[in-house]
């Protein structure tokens, strides 16, 4: 067990944080050179579309990657194309890492983007509507239909959409409607049959969120199963809204906002009021994108432009389906097994098997858990056995992003009515889950339940849950820590880590970090935590440059990191020196990364892979090999300057000697094994397939893991019996 003073001390050179490490002996060396930080996100993205791609996959998995395509580009215009148009308008804001203005980003963005969404209809024209169809699953356009189907679209329109539809025209009597982010519109052009000869009229057809977006044609449950999008039963039956004119074309569309909350927390009396206020605002954001069907009049396309005030070069003209993102419906419509992935239960933790009281197996050594392999359940048994529990006194706890339905929200407020005092650190900010997080901060505080929102400045995304609990006439902590959000759903697609520990070194130090947050942000110590805005930077930046003294003096030099994202250009440079100095560095990183490998004298010794599978990668682990005694770091920071500087973020070390030969020997080796789920990037910023020997099967660590899981489990159950 190694106290961050005494590792200090040991360290033969130091880093201050926002300096870059001189390796020993460095000579002239390569400048150092940087991928984007957007145009790798996209790049993760076209990892994404081939997933959907990969006839390897079953055909309903590869429609949901297809449609999580969409929702990620979505994302990445709500917030980071927005912020680089703003940028852009207010003529400030620093080039980006690579040394890009926000107006070259933008260009460059553009062109990734149309190629990534050419190809993602490419693959939904030419290779999923076939393999729909083999197997008697088909797509209809309004082209396509039968009499007897049109017949069918036309009943279905005025019984269930029609009544919700309201024409809006566009002309100088009416205002231009305000459009929602990301609603579906149908933008109409049409003449009057009275004057025909006149200027095309135009409206605005905007559809409401409630109606289903794919339809199934008919009632049939046996026999092929066809399908409709919305959008082409609007398109087909418009008419019938337009009493006395003629439509001359109908389009759908819809418009992409600004998403991101700006608020000044200092300034600000009531945040949870604020963000109530400026979520009510969203919607009434600047456009950011358009996206819509291809062959819209020019005249009409021009006026909504206008109106939008968006350049030509925000526009996105799809061939074929408005917002594919609806394709996931698609997985619960059709219930066809044999088109997904087989089932998988996660396994149960053989450290809790037949525990009554997870407490008692708590004390008897630290427990590791690796989701979704094996279950999220002792995590929420946690949290609802100490609201039953008459000796727990007090439970604190962080909430970032939970499920509609928490378990673990209905613990505290259980735990509250029982009489313990319960402590909830909700953040607000968190983006995209800022409505439900205010939903759950009131019932919480209805409840009786302490509801903080942390540090000022700061998002709280640290996963940490502490329970104090009464035990021989003494007080005893118990906590838990994570990488991963307290969502029970996503938790089974989701891979990451959970530690139950009562080591005083460490509750007492997670005791300190609640202590930070509801307090007044005062500057705790910590000797074995890395806790992110205190100590986690600069402590990361000496772990480094130890690895960097090890390799010149001779020793065995070793860091292996696996993140979401890697952009902090302090800790870049530094990996750059440390490879300089001779230590091999192995990245996994899922999503964006700006380090270059590869470049001979300044990044030959690091090798970064990325894995995109059935499971999300979420999990972050730091191993430092140590001269042969390697520190071991699980936690919820990846390596992005915001984590760093803007977050609180909490990562733990793992001292348990099983513990610790379980991943250094068994997780990290399968996710650098990895032949089947893994790409490698390459200097030029691609990623390529991992090379096998020949003849080798390929290797994918995610399905090791559950198999892994499974067998450990049998094992442990075999030898109890």
């Amino acid at each position: 067990m190694v106290s961050t003073k005494r590792r200090k001390k040991r360290a033969n050179i130091t880093a201050q944080a926002g300096q870059m490490i001189t390796p020993p002996g460095a000579g002239i060396a390569p400048k150092p050179s940087y991928f984007n930080r957007e145009l790798s996100w996209l790049a993760f993205n076209r990892r994404v579309l081939e997933q959907a791609v990969s006839a390897v996959n079953p055909l309903l998995e590869r429609i949901k990657f297809l449609a999580i395509l969409s929702s990620n580009l979505d994302e990445f215009y709500e917030i980071r194309v927005a912020g680089l148009l703003q940028q852009v308008d207010s003529q400030a804001g620093e080039p980006s890492i690579d040394g890009l203005t926000a107006r070259e980003q933008l260009r460059r963005i553009r062109v990734a983007v149309n190629a990534l969404v050419r190809e993602q209809y490419v693959c939904w024209h030419d290779q999923l509507v076939p393999a729909l169809a083999a197997e008697a699953i088909f797509f209809r356009t309004a082209k396509q239909l039968s009499p007897d189907e049109q017949a069918w679209v036309r009943h279905y329109f005025r019984a269930h959409v029609q009544p919700v539809l309201t024409p809006l025209a566009v002309d100088q009597l009416h205002p231009f409607p305000q459009l929602g982010n990301k609603t579906l519109n149908v933008l109409v052009s049409l003449t009057s049959a009275d004057a025909p000869e006149q200027e095309p009229l135009m409206a605005i057809l905007p559809v409401p969120r409630i109606l289903p977006r794919i339809v199934p044609l008919g009632s049939a449950t046996e026999g092929p199963r066809c399908h409709i999008f919305l959008s082409e039963i609007i398109k087909l039956c418009a008419g019938e809204l337009f009493a006395g004119c003629r439509i001359r074309s109908a389009h759908a569309f819809r418009v992409t906002r600004n998403s991101d909350l700006y608020i000044d927390e200092e300034e600000v009396e009531d945040l949870l009021q604020k963000i109530e206020e400026e979520l009510r605002n969203l919607h009434r954001g600047a456009a950011v994108r358009l996206e819509i069907e291809a062959g819209v009049e020019e005249p009409a396309f021009e006026v909504l432009c206008a109106h939008l005030n968006l350049p030509a070069d925000n526009v996105v003209r799809l061939d074929g389906p408005l917002n594919l993102l609806r394709l996931q419906s698609l997985y619960d419509i059709i219930d066809r097994p044999d088109l997904k992935y087989p089932a998988y239960t996660p396994a149960e933790s053989p450290a809790l098997r037949d525990a009554p009281r997870i407490f008692d197996r708590i004390r008897e050594g630290d427990i590791l858990l690796h989701h979704p392999y094996e279950s999220f359940t002792p995590v929420v048994d946690f949290v609802e056995q100490a609201a039953r529990d008459p000796e727990v006194f007090a439970i604190k706890q962080t909430l970032y992003r939970t499920s509609g339905d928490s378990p673990i929200i209905r613990a505290l407020i259980e735990a509250s009515q029982n009489g313990k005092q319960v402590t909830a650190l909700v953040e607000l900010k968190a983006r995209f889950d800022e409505a439900n997080n205010i939903k759950w901060a009131k019932e919480l505080e209805e409840a009786g339940v302490h509801v903080v929102y942390g540090l000022v400045g700061f998002k709280t995304h640290c996963k940490c849950s502490l329970v104090v609990r009464r035990e021989a006439g003494q007080l005893h902590r118990y906590a838990h820590l994570g990488t991963g959000n307290y969502n029970p759903k996503t938790a089974r697609h989701y891979t990451d880590h959970s530690l139950l520990t009562c080591r005083n070194e460490l509750t007492g130090e997670v005791s300190e970090v609640f202590n930070a947050l509801t307090g007044f942000g005062r500057s705790p110590e910590f000797n074995h935590l890395l806790v992110a805005p205190y100590n986690l930077h600069a402590e990361l930046q000496e772990l480094i440059a130890a690895e960097a003294a090890h390799a010149a003096a001779g020793r065995p030099a070793r860091i292996i990191a696996k993140i979401n994202k890697l952009a902090d250009r302090v800790t870049i440079d530094n990996l750059y020196a440390a490879s300089q100095a001779g230590v091999q560095i192995d990245l996994i990183v899922r999503a964006t990364c700006c380090l270059v490998p590869g470049i001979k004298g300044l990044s030959e010794n690091i090798r970064i892979r990325s894995i995109v599978g059935r499971f999300l990668e979420h999990t972050r682990i730091y191993c430092f090999g140590n001269g042969g005694q390697p520190l071991l770091y699980c936690g919820s920071a990846d390596w992005m300057t915001r984590n760093f500087f803007r977050r609180v973020e909490v990562l733990y070390p793992i001292y348990d000697s099983g513990l610790r030969h379980r991943i250094l020997e068994e997780i990290l080796p399968a996710e650098l094994r990895d032949t089947e789920d893994a790409r490698e990037l390459q200097p030029d910023g691609s990623y390529t397939a991992p090379p096998r020997e020949d003849g080798s099967p390929s290797f994918s660590a995610q399905k090791f893991f559950m198999t892994a899981a499974h067998q450990r489990a049998r094992s442990t159950l075999e030898a109890v019996s």
